[in-house]
């Protein structure tokens, strides 16, 4: 993994960055898996990161890993999905993350919607967003592991877009609070109250992942925010690329009847591939050095980006404490 950064410590205290007059947040990535899922290391990252002044925590998602995969993951140049079988399971953990933190908006990135059973879940994210006193975002996307599905008894993988819609549409009209009857094509039930409601009105933030034609109808049509993987040799989604998806959201957003400039924009960039960048680009974003990321960061944000995630799971604990910190003294503290 590159790090871009030297190693020191972070003393900045404020959630949110000043960038040429507007507001840039910063969110991490959490380990869901390895030897530092587990409550000391995971308690350290978070208050370390509420000292360093992020914003947001990713909290990523599988249930289970089936011993052979042949759906292609998305991500990496070579399909191979980069997991030994470990996972904590996502809604527990961000429960866990609730009472760990006080400021931190707890972000599911993303929850692969069909997975669960949609009453479950809908009442599962009200107790963590009344518990965390109204910091969870539920980032969502359709998924990409037809074994996954298979394994779990959830709706045919070919219908994963349509029953994710579907799953939205019961989780929104579960938190009114109102009694409540479904008829869908994937799931039914008859009137039922679910409370509480979650605290944030009239629902937490539902941000879509993914940047394909479908999932940008989706953020169109569902979506308080937009939530895509880039910087990545596999998804490079540079500024270029941004603007041109942009534009089309825009108009699917318009077309809907729904308001463009209140989506919010979280754009993740993990480490996937030991860092490779995109065929003919001589690095990645964000890489090469302190004033090459800051410009890069600079750039993000003039296209209409309001977050950026990035990733400082390093081999050890050590590591990736001292990776966040310096990122908040050497990108963080130039951007007040």
């Amino acid at each position: 993994m590159e790090i871009i950064f030297d190693l020191i410590e972070a003393k900045n205290d404020h959630n949110w960055i000043v960038v040429g007059g507007k507001n840039m947040r910063f969110g991490f990535y959490l380990p869901t898996r390895g030897p530092q899922a587990n409550r000391t290391d995971l308690k350290a990252f978070l208050s370390t990161a509420e000292q360093a002044g992020f914003s947001s925590v990713m909290v990523a998602d599988h249930i289970v890993v089936p011993a052979n995969i042949e759906s292609p993951y998305p991500y990496t140049v070579g399909g191979n999905f980069v997991s030994q079988g470990e996972c904590m399971e996502q809604l527990t953990l961000m429960a866990f993350v609730a009472a760990a933190t006080e400021k931190l908006r707890i972000v599911s990135s993303v929850m692969i919607a069909p997975h669960r059973n949609p009453i479950l879940t809908a009442k599962s994210i009200a107790t963590t967003d009344v518990l965390s006193e109204g910091r969870v975002t539920v980032g969502i996307g359709v998924g990409w592991m037809a074994e996954e599905f298979e394994a779990l008894s959830a709706p045919d993988f070919k219908a994963r877009g349509r029953s994710t819609d579907e799953f939205v549409d019961i989780w929104k009209k579960l938190w009114t609070g109102e009694a409540v009857s479904y008829n869908g094509e994937f799931y039914s039930f008859k009137e039922i109250l679910c409370q509480p409601i979650p605290i944030q009105n009239p629902h937490p933030p539902i941000w879509i992942g993914g940047h394909s034609g479908p999932a940008l109808r989706r953020v169109a049509k569902l979506g308080d925010g937009w939530h895509p993987v880039g910087a990545t040799a596999a998804s490079p989604l540079p500024p270029s690329e941004m603007q041109q998806k942009f534009r089309r959201l825009r108009e699917e957003t318009e077309a809907n009847g729904r308001d463009f400039d209140k989506l919010t924009i979280c754009y993740k960039a993990p480490f996937y591939d030991d860092g490779k960048p995109p065929a003919g680009e001589a690095r990645r974003l964000f890489t090469g050095g302190v004033e090459a990321a800051l410009d890069d960061i600079a750039e993000m944000e003039d296209t209409g980006v309001h977050e950026l995630v990035f990733d400082f799971r390093g081999a050890d604990i050590q590591d990736s404490l001292k990776a966040m910190s310096n990122f908040s003294e050497t990108i963080m503290a130039k951007l007040k």
